[in-house]
This record gives C-alpha cells, structure tokens and sequence, in this order.
C-alpha cells in the first residue's frame, strides 16, 4: 500500500479523546439505532412545503414535465421568471409539456387555452423560486404528506458562499428521501463504498445533529486533500456537506430528494464550491469547463449511493429479508445483530 501524502490548507489538531461513540471500528461506530434516531429527528424539520425540481440551468422556455409527491405538474419560463403549474389541462387533460409557450403563456397542444398566472378553474399555477443554483416549487396541504407543515416564503436553507463555481447532479431511484438521507447520515461507508474517491475518513465529532468529519479526498493513489466538514439537515429531504477547514472551507454541497410517487425519488445535488485561494476568480471565469468535471464525479458517486438507497428501501419495505432486525427498529445504542 502507497503511503499517502495530504496537501491543502492545514487543519487543526484531532481531538485528544473522542466521545466513547465514536470510537472502536467503523462498523461499530456506524450505529444504525442512532442514524435511525438521526433520521427521524431529520424527518421532524420543516419543509415549508418546498421541493426541488432541478438545476436553474435545466428549465428553459420549453415546457418540462415533472412529478412531485404523486403531482404531475410543468415547468417553464416565461423570461427569466420560473412557472409551476398542473400539467393536465383544465379544459380536455392534455398535457401541457407538450404544448409551446407563447408570450410566456403556456399553450394547450390540444385546443390552444392559454394559461399563464391567473386560476382558471381548478388549474392554478404553484409558488416557484428560482435561487440562481436550484429551482424549487412550492405545494401546500395534504399533497406535502405533512399537512401540518405551515408554507414559507422562501426555501429552508443552509449558508451558501458568495462566490462559487455551482454543479447540480440529477438522477431517479426507487426510494424515498428518508433513504437517500439516510445515507448521508451514514458517512463511515465512504472509504468502503467509494475506495476511488475517500482515502481516509474519520467522524471526530457528533453534536446538535452535526456530523464533523475529518475526510482525505484522493487526487491520486498517493496524493489527497484532507478537509474538515459537517453534515446537517436543514429541512427533512436535504442533508448539506459543508467544508469547514482545510481547502476549499465555505463550500457546500446540498443533496436534496424529492419524493416522485411511490417508491421512486429524485436526489438532485448541487455543490457550490469556493476556495481563498488568488486564482479562484480565473477559475470562476472557466468554470463552464470544469462544471462538467465535477458534475462527472457527482455523478460516479451517485450511482453507487443510489444503489444503497434502493437497497435500504428494498430492506425497510420488506423486498428483501433482513438478517436480524427491521432497519426502523426502536431507537437503541448498540450495534444491530446481523450487522
């Protein structure tokens, strides 16, 4: 085995002692009584009713279909303001993807109703937001499965730098956002899961549903960036990765999910990455070249993490028997049998 050099900003001393959780093997550290209790506090948190749909870039005048919570509904522009609206159309139930915008109007394919930001009907167009990274669409009551959860004028987010290069990743899997959360919840699987990416990992610090973690990023078999993060859940479908020492410290990466319709997600991440370093602006200037090297890694990852939500799902729902215990089983602090 290659020793392993790290380069970047320095970081400060470990902790002399960790707390008595997060010591012993990763597999014993990886408690899934106490993600599990993680999770559901996760769960507890406000949404405001806001989903994301997809990066600011991907939704252009040309209508696009989407699904959120069993909805069927249609993005579009009309300039640069972001439209959400039912898909079928209030008159017959076509579908309105499939129509043309016209003077930022919406356009039947079927009968030529033009629908833009009045009501018409039963048809009524949704609160949209687009932040500059991510669009998002806001629905209210019982479609949010959370008819409790009072609507909020923006987003629930975390801090985001000020400057940055942005990349968003989207892909589907059959899961539900507690299991795409869930895996980040689960960081101690990342040298395991994902060896051509994570050459060292260590959680040294769990503290108010923060996860801090002490992560080498392999540039090379001998080469690393070594960096602090945190893990937190600002709101119950999105867990944010922040860099809070070493290289790059301020950048973020948001994974969200959104929940399509039964057994089936979307997880659209985006990370926004900054650095102090002097060339950075240079790197501002270039970054339509290097989006797509980042969003390549996004997305290796991704079909592997995707591949542990569906499997988490496939397990918590009975698809495939689990060895010793339910993954919902009641919160606990030892480690599961048959783990």
């Amino acid at each position: 085995m290659p020793k392993l050099k790290t380069v970047g900003n320095p970081l400060s001393p470990l902790p002399s002692e960790l707390p008595p959780e997060l010591r012993g093997p990763d597999w014993v550290q990886a408690n899934p009584h106490r993600i599990e209790r993680e999770l559901r506090a996760a769960l507890a948190l406000p949404s405001g009713g806001w989903y994301v749909l997809d990066s600011s870039r991907s939704i252009s005048g040309q209508p696009r279909r989407f699904w959120v919570e069993g909805r069927e509904l249609v993005a579009w522009r009309a300039g640069p303001e972001l439209r959400v609206a039912p898909d079928a159309c209030p008159h017959m139930g076509a579908s309105l993807a499939e129509g043309p915008v016209r003077d930022g109007r919406i356009v039947c394919p079927w009968h030529g109703l033009e629908l833009g930001t009045e009501k018409h009907g039963a048809w009524c167009p949704f609160e949209a937001l687009d932040d500059g990274v991510l669009c998002w669409v806001r629905l209210e009551g019982p479609a949010t499965g959370n008819p409790g959860d009072p609507p909020t004028p923006r987003p629930i987010t975390s801090p985001r730098p000020d400057t940055f290069i942005d990349s968003v990743m989207r892909l589907e899997a059959d899961c539900e956002p507690r299991d795409v959360i869930a895996n980040r919840l689960d960081p101690w699987h990342g040298v395991y899961y994902h060896p051509h990416t994570f050459k060292r990992l260590k959680v040294i610090g769990v503290e108010g549903g923060r996860l801090l973690v002490r992560v080498v990023y392999g540039m090379t078999d001998r080469l690393g960036i070594e960096v602090d993060a945190t893990f937190h859940c600002p709101d119950p479908r999105t867990i944010t990765m922040t860099i809070v020492g070493g290289e790059g410290t301020g950048s973020v990466v948001e994974t969200h999910a959104t929940p399509l319709r039964a057994g089936r997600s979307a997880i659209i991440e985006a990370t926004l990455a900054t650095s102090d370093r002097p060339g950075f602006q240079k790197a501002i200037r270039a970054a339509g070249l290097i989006r797509p090297f980042i969003r390549k890694s996004q997305r290796k990852l991704w079909v592997e993490d995707a591949a542990y939500a569906e499997r988490r799902y496939a397990l918590r729902t009975g698809q495939v028997p689990a060895a010793g215990r339910a993954l919902s089983a009641p919160a606990g602090e030892g480690p599961a049998q048959g783990h």
